[in-house]
């Protein structure tokens, strides 16, 4: 293989009028996609000036430039920054920065949310929604477009920088090359056995490696239809299921929460859906039996930015039988379970999982010592800690900076907040640990109450006999909201500083 862009150029080859983009009401077709990119190939070399290894950063919501401009960057080399438009303008420039962007692409209000010195000295600014001041309009730069640039992108190329959000420190770039996209379509088409027939409907954003990678990339690698809304909107996304009628979509389980608990729920037809994928944390079994219970699968996919983000998930054919499961080990991918001294574990005994595989990040952009910490002899540590029984199947259980260890013994949070979800009036609940003299540390529930009904008594009540006793929670901080950051991840430090500062009862 070269370059990923010649994915689309043989699709315009084969199928020239199929449909490739949906967008806001209009057609892309394979041909129109493959000139498209064309134009923006020039645009990239020509009116930017920019040469192979250069970084363009993508500061706008989900649109089909996006993918035009992965796939232009691809043909040349270059690499392509999404940056997650949530976060506030101090982090956008410091991403901007230490990618060094040569310019910067995107809908003009994130664009003029930055100062001009938020942006790296000569990065161009790129509207695709309208005229800005000091900003071109992409589709002038377009339509002014000569000749495509000769091929210089190989496989090997970085094409993405997709930058990791944590709770503390700055962010790292994680390196995905042309050939980690690859090798994970490759992966999603196995998960979903998905074909040049399917329809993929995209409604989480695309600065994820989720959005992007786990159905939209592998369905143009296929030569089928993708359906591409701006921005999640559960109403919007129960009228194009009915309207548009896709085969397969991504939901995490906030967005599935909204799906499912929408006043148009009832009322829509779901029978096109093959399956709904889902992950990025454990998924509550009642927001799974919602779309069970409509006969639509729902399988589960295990990764991270730096996994592109495939590496461990569920088949079609297992959805009904291994619920809450991650799955199994990706086609293309090894996965190891080990200790703290790295020793393999086996079945049945929760570990660190590692991850290895084409797909795979090569490390940190201009950081090595992350690196170094995070990638030994090509394997990724996740951070996170999961088991695997006896028929290979995946199970996730934490975090490991979140196992609080009390009187010597391992708790996973997750366990209990399993629990806390059934209880009706839990609206949202995350288990820390606090300092306790006695044991190191005590397990304490943090919740968000949807009404009155909830009290620690209804808790304790429920918790017994359904989990051992040392891992029931030993206090419970009734809160209006959990702290979260840009990505809508619960800052796990902020919630330990409540739950260590709250004294409503003796822990």
């Amino acid at each position: 293989m070269r370059d990923i862009s010649l994915w689309i150029e043989r699709h315009a080859s084969f199928q020239p009028d199929k449909p490739a983009i949906r967008f806001a009401g209009e057609t892309l077709s394979y041909s129109g996609l493959a000139g498209r990119v064309d134009k923006m190939a020039w645009v990239l070399a020509s009116a930017f000036g920019a040469r192979r290894g250069d970084r363009i950063a993508w500061l706008g919501f989900n649109h089909p430039d996006l993918l035009v401009l992965m796939f232009a960057a691809a043909r040349l080399g270059m690499i392509v920054v999404p940056l997650n438009w949530r976060l506030a303008a101090p982090e956008h420039a410091f991403i901007l920065r230490n990618a060094g962007a040569k310019a910067a692409i995107g809908h003009k209000q994130l664009l003029a949310a930055l100062s001009e010195d938020d942006y790296p000295d000569g990065c161009r600014r790129v509207a695709v929604d309208g005229p800005l001041d000091g900003a071109d309009t992409l589709d002038d730069l377009i339509a002014a477009a000569g000749p495509a640039p000769d091929r210089s992108g190989r496989a090997e190329d970085p094409l993405l920088l997709v930058y990791t959000s944590g709770t503390t420190g700055r962010p790292k770039g994680a390196v995905l090359t042309q050939s980690a996209i690859a090798w994970n379509a490759i992966n999603a088409i196995h998960m979903h056995d998905m074909t040049s027939h399917d329809h993929v409907l995209t409604v989480l954003p695309m600065f994820h490696v989720g959005g992007l990678n786990i159905q939209t990339t592998p369905a143009l690698h296929l030569g089928a239809t993708v359906t591409l809304h701006e921005k999640f909107d559960p109403a919007a996304f129960l009228k194009a299921v009915d309207d548009d009628r896709p085969t397969l979509s991504v939901l995490v389980p906030a967005t599935i929460a909204a799906v499912a608990g929408h006043a148009d729920w009832a009322k829509t037809d779901l029978s096109s859906l093959r399956a709904l994928a889902t992950g990025s944390m454990i998924v509550p079994d009642e927001l799974i039996a919602a779309f069970h219970a409509r006969s639509v699968p729902v399988i589960q996919v295990y990764g991270s930015s730096e996994t592109a983000p495939i590496a461990i998930y569920q088949r079609i054919n297992k959805a009904y039988a291994t619920v809450g499961s991650m799955g199994q080990v990706g086609l293309h991918t090894e996965v190891r379970i080990v200790d703290t001294a790295d020793n393999d574990l086996g079945p049945g005994v929760a570990g660190e999982i590692l991850v290895r595989g084409p797909h795979v990040a090569s490390g940190y952009w201009n950081d090595p010592d992350a690196t170094a910490k995070a990638f030994t002899e090509g394997w990724f540590r996740t951070g996170d800690v999961a088991e695997y029984d006896e028929n290979g199947d995946y199970w996730f259980r934490d975090r490991i900076k979140n196992v609080i260890i009390s009187g010597g013994e391992n708790i996973y949070p997750a366990e209990a907040e399993r629990l806390l979800r059934e209880i009706d009036g839990v609206a949202e609940c995350c288990v820390v640990g606090r300092p306790d003299p006695r044991w190191g540390a005590v397990p304490v529930a943090v919740i968000v109450a949807a009404d009155a009904t909830v009290s620690r008594e209804t808790i304790a009540a429920h918790f017994e006999g359904k989990l051992a006793r040392y891992k029931h929670p030993r206090d419970v901080v009734f809160v209006a909201e959990l702290p979260k950051n840009a990505m809508g991840k619960v800052r796990i430090d902020e919630v330990s500083r409540i739950a260590a500062e709250a004294t409503n009862a003796p822990a």
